[in-house]
């Protein structure tokens, strides 16, 4: 890998690893429980990305 492409990676995880936590942090405040399922699944959902941005290194 270049180390531009490195470089997008490491943003990459960054971003999804940034995101992750802030909605799971959210969903820990919201007393809604269809709100609060909805915000967990995109934490789930940014966790899976990192997972694969990970694999790619």
């Amino acid at each position: 890998m270049t180390t531009k492409e490195l470089l997008y990676i490491e943003d990459a995880l960054g971003h999804a690893q940034f995101f992750q936590t802030k909605c799971q942090e959210t969903a820990n405040k919201i007393q809604d429980q269809e709100l609060r399922a909805c915000v967990e699944q995109m934490a789930q959902k940014h966790q899976q990305m990192f997972q694969k941005f990970y694999g790619l290194l």
